[in-house]
Parts: C-alpha cells; structure tokens; sequence
C-alpha cells in the first residue's frame, strides 16, 4: 500500500542544489499522481505474472528487488550505528509487517478485484483515525468506509471468502505498518528520548557519522525495513520464485512490479509530502481507491459493477472526511524538509 501514513513525519534527504532546483519547478501535485499511478500499476502487473509465478514468488521479487534498489542507492545499513537497540527491534518489526503485508496483499489480488482489496485496505486509516481522535466527523467517516467495504463484500463474499480473510488480514497488516511507521519517524537518529506517534518529535541527536544527517530519512528508514522483509520473507518466497531465475523476461518483470510498487511511489510520496500541506495530501490519498478502480479496469479488465462503484465511493468519502490527530496544525505547515 501506500507509505504515507509511516513518511508523514521523516524528513527526506539532503539533495544536491541543482537537482533541488529542478524538483521544486514541479508542481506538488505531479509527484502525488506519480504515486497514485504506479501503486496500482505495479500490483497490476503483478497479477498479469501470476500465470507464470506462484503469488508468493511475485511478491518475494517485488520485494528482494526493492531492497536492492534501496540498498545500491541509500546503503541503509549505514543507519544501524545511529539506532538505539529498541530502535533496531521496531525496525526488524516493520520489516516483518513489510513482508507480510506485501504478501498478504497479493494473495487477495490473485482472488478479489484490486479496486476492492484497495478500498478494504483503507479502511484501516480510517479505524486508526477514528481511534486517535474520536471526534463526530472521524466517527462518521468511520460509519461511510464501514458501510463501503460492507457493500464490497457482500457482493463476494460467499464465493470468495479467502480472498476477503487476505484483503482484511492485510488491512491489519497496514495498520501495524502505520504505528510502527510513527514510532520510528518520530524517533531521531541516537540516544535522544522518544516522542510518541502523535507528540512532538524529540530533538536532534547529533548526526551519525554514516549518515551525516540527524533525524533518519524516511526513504532511508524503508529501505533499512525492506531489507529486513526481504530477508524474512525469503524462506516462503523464493521456492516460488525460482521458475523467474530460468526465463530472464519473468525475473525483469518481477523486478518492474518491484520498481513500481515499492519504490517509485515511496520516494514520490516523500516528494510530495515535503511540499503540500499534511491534511492535502491526506485529502488528496481519497483519491487512491479510485485509482485503483481505474487501473483494474484498464490493466485487468475488472470492470466495476454499479454495486462496487457505490461501495468505493463510500469508502472514498469516508477517507476524504476522516482527520488524524496530527492534522490539527496549520494547514500551510509542510512536512518535514
């Protein structure tokens, strides 16, 4: 899924001038719609590569290929001298929560339409909203995504009901992605004390000689994390894997289902987040769903019911309405540089 809930309080790295010139002539809304673009597109092609690869194989080289990208262009390992030791167990635990999530995710879209696992997967932001502040509109917001994915799962439930345990299983999944996200986020590089999901950051420990940077990046924190799920979910995945390994156009698929899965829009989202305003760029994360819907009709040929439209587009006012505890901000404040 997306990794706007875990990024929204990393900051991204140190760019060059130059490059920082040219990135910020681009509207910040071209960086989201690059994201919301390839987080269905990958999963797409995914599904197209189910008829060659085992489902736990394609998500095995989604995520091996994602840490290699990771690991030749931000070398994250470099962040394990600036972590605390809890720090390193929240990160092996967002690891696992990876490569399950990622798992879990695929094995409801080999089964259910991807318009409908994506509106299932968002009803967990909504929950932990709801949660985090318990106010009318959130509790509302919480009432339209419920009534949503009722309407979603009705339609298929008896003939799928393995489908649909995956698809919630993974929305848990998220769920568990999104605090464990926020400990580390709002956790700086070093010693210093913590801050909890939605306090204010602590200070600055000073900058880690691997790293030369104080608070951790959040492409770097993903990138640590997926080498962590790469590990752990190789046992499972890699036997289904290795037909890949003898036809180089399946393995150069996988490898694109991992670039547009878990890369390009991580790095895009981090883009996006350091120009618009949190509660935008939340507004704007309603839109996904339908995203997906769109993608799962041209890509997959899914095309949505009526039944399925009006379940989705619960779910989307339900995101659309909903407000963390951290949007209380002024609206004009950006996410960290």
């Amino acid at each position: 899924m997306t990794s706007s809930d875990l990024t929204s309080r990393a900051g991204t790295s140190a760019r060059p001038a130059s490059s920082a010139s040219v990135l910020d002539r681009l509207p910040p809304t071209s960086y989201f719609l690059v994201s919301a673009i390839f987080h269905y597109l990958g999963p797409s092609f995914a599904v197209l590569l189910f008829a060659h690869v085992s489902v736990l194989g394609v998500a095995w080289l989604r995520i091996a290929s994602a840490a290699v990208v990771f690991a030749a262009w931000r070398r994250p390992w470099r962040l394990l001298r600036a972590l605390t030791p809890g720090q390193r167990w929240v990160l092996l635990g967002l690891g696992a929560v990876l490569a399950a999530m990622n798992s879990l995710f695929y094995l409801a879209i080999d089964r259910l339409p991807l318009a409908t696992v994506g509106a299932i997967e968002f009803l967990g932001t909504v929950v932990l909203a709801a949660a985090g502040a318990r106010t009318r509109r959130n509790l509302l917001a919480l009432a339209l995504a419920v009534g949503g994915v009722a309407t979603l799962t009705a339609i298929r439930l008896a003939g799928e009901p393995a489908g649909f345990a995956f698809a919630f299983a993974n929305c848990l999944g998220f769920m568990l992605y999104v605090l464990l996200g926020h400990r580390i986020a709002n956790r700086p590089a070093g010693p210093a004390g913590p801050a909890g999901p939605t306090g204010p950051a602590a200070p600055a420990a000073p900058a880690a000689p691997a790293t030369s940077r104080g608070p951790l990046s959040g492409i770097d924190q993903l990138g640590a994390a997926m080498l962590v799920a790469a590990v752990i979910a190789t046992p499972v995945g890699l036997p289904g894997a290795l037909p890949a390994f003898t036809h180089p156009g399946w393995l150069l698929w996988g490898v694109g289902v991992g670039v547009c899965s878990s890369v390009i829009p991580y790095v895009t989202d981090q883009l996006a987040m350091a120009r618009l305003p949190r509660a935008t760029f939340a507004l704007m994360l309603a839109l996904l769903p339908m995203f997906a819907t769109l993608i799962g009709a041209l890509v997959l040929s899914q095309v949505p019911t009526v039944r399925d439209l009006a379940g989705i587009a619960l779910v989307v006012a339900g995101v659309a309405l909903h407000k963390s505890p951290g949007d209380r901000r002024p609206a004009d404040q950006k996410a960290a540089p």
